[in-house]
C-alpha cells in the first residue's frame, strides 16, 4: 500500500484561525471554460493570534490570475503558490484587505465539488472543503464572514442568477449579459456559499412567519419539471411552520430558495437560504415516485431547512464537531416526520436504517466515535455513526432530561450560540443548565465508538421479578479499553391477559418507566408482579444498543401478540424470525417448526388485527434483512446460507398463511385516489408486503398476477413493486418483458431509470451475475452521474449480497474495478462504494480472504486519492 496519506489532524491540536474575514465581496463571472472569480476579503489578525503571522489561504487545482494587497498588485516573488494553498508572509499587522482573481473550467469540473456545471446549470457544492476549489480562502468553518455576491453571465443561457442571502439589484450588461447581486447578512462559513446560474423553471410560493413576515419562496428545476414540484413545496412550507412551533424557530430572510440539479455527490446542501438539491429529493407524482420517495423528499426538505439555525445560526467549530449540526437536525427531521406520520412507524423505519447503516459500520475497521479524535480526509467522516447515531444521542439526552429541561435546554443552545461556531461542549452545557443535571458522562457517547451490548437476566422470586443487567462495549480500532456510557431503558410490563401492568420498582425511574443503567453493572426489582408477566425492555428503542435479554420463545411470542409497545412487539416478531433462520445455519439443520409456527401465528394476528396501522403491519410481516442476519450472526458470516434459510422459512410462511393474505389482498383493493399520506401508503406497503410473502414462482396463478399488478398499476409504488417481485422471484421470461416495458415507458426521466437500473443491480438469483455486469454498457449508464452510479454499484454492493458476496469473488472484482475508475472521476462517489468492503473480517475465511485481496487492490492503485486510500488504510489496518 501507499505510505504517502497526509498527516492525520487531531481534535487535541485545534488552535484559532490566525486571522478572520469580516466581509467577502466577489465579482463571478460565469462560463463554461474560463469563469473569472474576483474577491475581496476584508482581513483582520485573530485576536487570540499569538504573534503575526504569515497569511495562509487554502487552494485546490485553482489558477490564479492575480492577488493584490490594500489595493496593490503582488508580484511572484511576494507570494508562495502551491497546488494546495497561496501564502502571502508579510501582511499588515492590523486590517487590510485583498483582493484575489481565479479562474475555473466549471464544464470540465468532474469532481462535482466547488464550482460546476449539470445539465448546462452552473452550480457549487462547498461543505466541506469545495470553496477552495473556487478562490483562495481560510476554507474552514470558524471563519464567518457576511458575503455580497455579484454573478454576471450571458442573459439567454442563464436568465436565472442565484446566490445566499436577499437579493439586492439586478440589470443588463452590454454583450447580451446582466448581472444580479445578493447580499447575506448573516456571517456564516465559506462551506455554506452557494451560487446557481442557468436556464430553469421556477415554481413560487410565499409563506408568512408567525411574526407576520411574508417569505418568498422559489423551487428552481429544468424546465419541464415544475408539475412535479408541488410536494416538495407542501413539506417546505409544513417545515417552516413545524420549526416554529417546535422549537420556536422563524426563518430570518426575505427569500428562500431550493435549486434541484441532477449531478450531486449528496443528498441535499443547506446553504444559507439557497439549498442545492440533488433533484431526487425535489422531483415526485404518482406516476414517477414510489411512497418511499415520497416520504424522502418530505424529510430532506425538513432537514436542509432545520440546519438554517442547526448548523447555519450556529456552524460547527471545526470539522470534528460535525455531529453537532448533523445529529441534531437529523433528530429534528425524525421528530418533523413522526408528527407528519406515524410516530411508531417512522420509530422503527429510523432503527431499520441505524442497524443497517451504522451498526456494521461500528462493528468493522471503518468504527469511529461520534465525534472523531482525527481524521485524515473529513469527506469520509459524512456517515451514519454522526448523523444517524448522533441523532441518537439527541434523542438519549431528551430521554434522561425530560421533554421540558431539553425544550429549555435547546432555548439556552439558540441564544447562548447564534452567530457563532460552537462545540459539542456548547451544546451539552446548555442542557446542564437547563436541567442542572451533571451530564458530563454523556460525552463518552461522543468520545467512544461501537455499540453497547446490553445484557439483562430476568429472575423470578418472592420480591417479584428481578432485571439485572450489564453493559459492554467491545474494542474498537484505537480504543481498546470502555467505560461505561448513561443507557436509558424503557420499561413495561405486559400481563398474562395482554394487559399493561403498572410498574413498582425499588429504585426511582424516569417519567415512571425508564432506568437509567450508568455503571457497567445495575439492577432493579420489579414489586408486585402477577404470574405470567413478561417485562418489555428497551421500549421505543430508548437507546442505540444491542439488547441481549433472557426470554423464553414463549414470552417473544406474548410480546408479539400483546406488547402495546409498538417497537418492542416488532421486535419481538423479528426476534422470533432471527432465532428461527441463525439457529438452522448454525446448526446446519432444518428450520424449527415450533418457531415456524410461533412466527406464522404472529403474522396471522398482526394482519388480522384491525386496530394497527397497516403500516405497521407491513413492517410486522416483513422478515430480517439478510444484513441484519449477517450482523447478528457476527462471524464466520457465509451470505449464501443466510439467504437459502432466509428463503425457506419465507416458504413455510406463504404455505401456512396464503389462505389468509389472498383474502386480505381483495379486500385491499385500491380504487381511491392516490396520496402519498401515511394511511395511502400504509395500504399499499401492507398489499405489497403480503405479494412479496405469498409468490411462489411455480405457481402460474402467482405468476399471472404479478404481470397484472405491473399492467394495471396506476402508481410508481405498485409498479415498481411488482417489476422488482418478477426480477427477483419469477424467471427472466417473465421478467425481462417488463423490464421492457418499464423502460420504454420511462426512458425520458432520468430518476425512474435509475430505479430500472437498480431492480436489475440487486437481482439475487443464480446466473444474473451476467446481466448486471452488462448495466454498465447501455446507453443510459454514466459513469459522471452519481446517481446512475449509485443505482448500479451502490445497490449492488450494498442491497445484493449473494451476488456481491459470491464465492469465486467476481463480485468483489466488479465492485473493486468501479472504485479504481471512478477514483479518477469523482473521489466521494468512489469512496462511498470502498466502504462496501468495511464488514470483510465477518465473513467466512474464503470469502474474507478474497474480499481483503480485491481491497489490497484498490489500495495499490498508483495516484489513489486520498479520500479512497484513507478508507482502504483504516479497513486494512489490524
Amino acid at each position: 500500500m501507499r505510505t504517502d496519506l497526509p498527516t492525520k489532524i487531531f481534535l487535541k491540536d485545534y488552535t484559532p484561525p490566525a486571522y478572520l474575514i469580516d466581509t467577502v465581496e466577489m465579482t463571478v463571472r460565469l462560463d463554461p471554460t474560463a469563469t473569472l472569480v474576483s474577491t475581496t476579503l476584508a482581513v483582520r489578525p485573530h485576536p487570540y493570534a499569538a504573534s503575526k503571522q504569515p497569511l495562509i489561504l487554502d487552494g485546490d487545482e485553482l489558477e490564479l490570475v492575480s492577488v493584490a494587497l490594500n489595493d496593490t498588485l503582488l508580484g511572484q516573488a511576494e507570494y508562495t503558490l502551491t497546488e494546495t494553498s497561496l501564502t502571502i508572509p508579510d501582511v499588515p499587522s492590523d486590517s487590510f484587505s485583498l483582493t484575489i482573481e481565479t479562474q475555473l473550467s466549471p464544464s470540465t469540473n468532474k469532481k462535482l465539488m466547488g464550482l460546476y456545471q449539470s445539465s448546462g446549470t452552473y452550480c457549487t457544492q462547498c461543505e466541506a472543503e469545495g470553496f477552495r476549489r473556487i478562490t483562495f480562502f481560510p476554507d474552514r468553518p470558524d471563519v464567518m464572514s457576511i458575503y455580497t455576491v455579484r454573478i454576471e453571465a450571458d442573459a439567454e443561457t442563464c436568465p436565472v442568477l442565484l446566490s445566499n442571502g436577499n437579493l439586492v439589484e439586478t440589470g443588463a450588461l452590454p454583450d447580451g449579459n446582466h448581472f444580479a447581486t445578493w447580499h447575506d447578512p448573516h456571517p456564516k462559513p465559506s462551506y455554506l456559499f452557494a451560487l446557481v446560474g442557468g436556464a430553469l423553471g421556477r415554481v413560487a410560493d410565499s409563506f408568512t412567519t408567525a411574526s407576520g413576515r411574508e417569505i418568498e419562496l422559489g423551487i428552481y428545476v429544468e424546465p419541464g419539471n415544475e408539475a412535479r414540484c408541488a410536494y416538495a413545496m407542501d413539506a417546505l412550507k409544513r417545515s417552516m411552520r413545524w420549526d416554529e412551533e417546535a422549537f420556536g424557530r422563524e426563518y430570518d430572510l426575505y427569500v428562500f430558495n431550493i435549486v434541484a440539479v441532477s449531478d450531486f455527490n449528496m443528498g441535499a446542501m443547506e446553504n444559507k437560504g439557497l439549498n442545492i438539491f440533488n433533484d431526487k429529493y425535489v422531483l415526485a407524482d404518482p406516476e414517477t415516485a414510489t411512497d418511499t420517495d415520497f416520504a424522502n423528499i418530505e424529510a430532506i426538505i425538513a432537514h436542509e431547512y432545520f440546519h438554517n439555525w442547526t448548523g447555519n445560526r450556529i456552524t460547527c467549530r471545526d470539522w470534528f464537531q460535525l455531529c453537532l449540526k448533523e445529529g441534531l437536525t437529523v433528530f429534528r427531521d425524525q421528530e418533523f416526520s413522526s408528527d407528519m406520520r406515524s410516530r411508531a412507524v417512522k420509530r422503527i423505519e429510523d432503527v431499520k436504517r441505524l442497524r443497517a447503516q451504522q451498526f456494521p459500520e461500528d462493528a468493522g475497521p471503518l468504527a469511529h466515535p461520534v465525534r472523531p479524535s482525527s481524521y485524515v480526509e473529513i469527506n469520509n467522516f459524512y456517515t451514519a455513526t454522526v448523523y444517524e447515531k448522533g441523532a441518537e444521542i439527541c434523542r438519549m439526552i431528551k430521554t434522561i432530561i425530560g421533554a421540558d429541561a431539553f425544550q429549555r435546554g435547546m432555548d439556552i443552545y439558540f441564544e447562548k450560540n447564534d452567530n457563532t461556531a460552537a462545540t459539542v461542549e456548547d451544546f451539552i452545557a446548555s442542557f446542564e443548565e437547563a436541567s442542572r443535571e451533571d451530564l458530563s458522562q454523556v460525552m463518552l457517547w461522543y468520545e467512544q465508538s461501537g455499540t453497547p451490548t446490553v445484557t439483562v437476566q430476568v429472575e423470578h422470586s418472592s420480591e417479584g421479578l428481578t432485571l439485572s443487567i450489564r453493559q459492554d462495549i467491545a474494542a474498537t480500532p484505537g480504543q481498546d479499553q470502555k467505560q461505561p456510557v448513561p443507557i436509558p431503558l424503557r420499561l413495561g410490563l405486559v400481563g398474562a391477559d395482554g394487559s399493561e401492568q403498572t410498574l413498582s420498582t425499588d429504585v426511582p425511574l424516569i417519567d415512571g418507566n425508564t432506568f437509567v443503567l450508568r455503571d457497567l453493572e445495575g439492577s432493579l426489582t420489579l414489586a408486585n408482579v402477577k404470574d405470567g408477566s413478561v417485562p418489555s425492555v428497551l421500549r421505543g428503542f430508548s437507546a442505540p444498543i444491542r439488547l441481549d435479554i433472557g426470554l423464553t420463545d414463549r414470552d417473544r411470542t406474548h410480546l408479539a401478540t400483546y406488547d402495546s409497545d409498538p417497537f418492542n412487539r416488532w421486535e419481538a416478531i423479528q426476534s422470533i424470525a432471527s432465532t428461527s433462520i441463525i439457529e438452522a445455519i448454525r446448526g446446519r439443520q432444518t428450520l424449527n417448526e415450533v418457531k415456524v409456527t410461533a412466527l406464522g401465528s404472529a403474522f396471522e394476528a398482526v394482519m388480522a388485527n384491525d386496530t394497527l396501522d397497516d403500516a405497521f403491519k407491513a413492517l410486522a410481516i416483513s422478515l430480517p434483512s439478510e444484513t441484519d442476519l449477517a450482523l447478528q450472526i457476527a462471524k464466520d458470516v457465509d451470505p449464501d446460507a443466510i439467504h437459502a434459510t432466509r428463503e425457506a422459512l419465507k416458504t413455510q410462511l406463504r404455505l401456512m398463511l396464503r389462505d389468509q393474505i389472498v383474502s386480505l389482498l381483495e379486500k385491499l383493493t385500491d380504487d381511491h385516489e392516490y396520496t402519498p399520506d401515511a394511511e395511502g401508503s400504509g395500504k399499499r406497503a401492507l398489499k405489497n408486503g403480503m405479494l412479496a410473502l405469498i409468490t411462489d414462482a411455480s405457481a402460474p396463478g402467482d405468476v399471472d398476477r404479478i404481470v397484472e399488478t405491473y399492467k394495471s398499476a396506476t402508481n410508481m409504488t405498485d409498479r415498481m413493486a411488482a417489476l422488482s417481485l418478477a426480477t427477483h422471484v419469477l424467471s427472466p421470461d417473465v421478467a425481462d418483458p417488463l423490464l421492457a416495458d418499464f423502460y420504454d415507458r420511462f426512458e425520458d426521466n432520468h430518476l425512474v431509470i435509475d430505479k430500472w437500473f437498480t431492480v436489475q443491480a440487486t437481482n439475487p438469483q443464480p446466473g444474473r451475475f451476467e446481466t448486471i455486469k452488462l448495466l454498465t454498457d447501455h446507453e443510459a449508464f454514466s459513469w459522471d452521474t452519481p446517481n446512475r452510479v449509485r443505482s448500479v454499484f451502490g445497490a449492488f454492493a450494498m442491497a445484493n449480497p449473494t451476488q456481491f458476496h459470491a464465492p469465486d469473488a467476481a463480485g468483489y472484482a466488479f465492485v473493486a474495478d468501479a472504485i479504481i475508475k471512478l477514483d479518477g472521476i469523482n473521489p466521494q462517489v468512489a469512496a462511498r462504494l470502498t466502504t462496501a468492503f468495511r464488514s470483510w473480517r465477518s465473513l467466512e475465511q474464503n470469502r474474507r480472504e478474497k474480499a481483503v485481496t480485491e481491497l489490497k487492490r484498490v489500495a495499490d492503485t498508483a495516484n489513489l486519492s486520498r479520500d479512497v486510500q484513507d478508507l482502504c488504510e483504516r479497513s486494512l489496518a489490524g
